[in-house]
């Protein structure tokens, strides 16, 4: 009998922390919900640049708010890299390898733009797989078109370091999401 009541009573403390975390979580927003989550990404300073520019969402914002501000401001970073791309392509005087690169890799910067989309609608429908597996593919996205540029430091390589940095912030948020933590 006393072997069953200590069971019973690691359950009863079980049940209450995965209520208090739930609930602990759900109290945490804005602000301080950002500060939280930056201070656990490698890019704190980008985090909190990032998570709060949404001058609507951000001061009321809860996870799933911030993964998607985080989102959207990497699919305009991927545009923007789009139109560099485009502009450069037409330079002459860059090699025809490198403007054969930026041609390819304009294509893979498309797909980018695409995936990040689909990891939104992924999110919106709480699928945490094809969120994860969409934000995966969008940074493949951009490793191809890295790889595609001849020579170590090409002409894209700063954007295509701050559009890293921003998928990773948007999987820092995705994986409280999903595996959520006392903060």
């Amino acid at each position: 009998m006393e072997r069953s009541t200590k069971l019973f009573w690691v359950l009863v403390l079980c049940v209450a922390a995965m209520a208090h975390q739930g609930t602990a979580q759900e109290l945490l927003r804005g602000k301080s919900l950002i500060k939280n989550v930056c201070s656990i990404s490698p890019s704190r300073d980008l985090c909190v640049q990032v998570l709060s520019s949404d001058k609507l969402r951000s001061p009321d914002a809860n996870l799933k708010d911030l993964a998607i501000i985080s989102l959207r401001v990497a699919a305009t970073n991927a545009s923007g890299i789009l139109s560099e791309a485009k502009t450069l392509i037409d330079d002459d005087n860059l090699s025809p390898d490198v403007q054969q690169g930026l041609a390819d890799c304009k294509e893979t910067i498309l797909d980018a733009e695409s995936q990040l989309e689909d990891t939104i609608a992924a999110m919106m429908v709480d699928s945490d797989a094809e969120t994860s597996l969409w934000l995966k593919a969008a940074l493949a996205a951009i490793d191809t078109c890295d790889a595609s540029i001849p020579g170590d430091d090409d002409i894209l390589s700063v954007q295509s370091a701050v559009f890293r940095k921003l998928c990773n912030i948007a999987i820092t948020v995705n994986r409280l999401i999903v595996h959520p933590i006392l903060f």
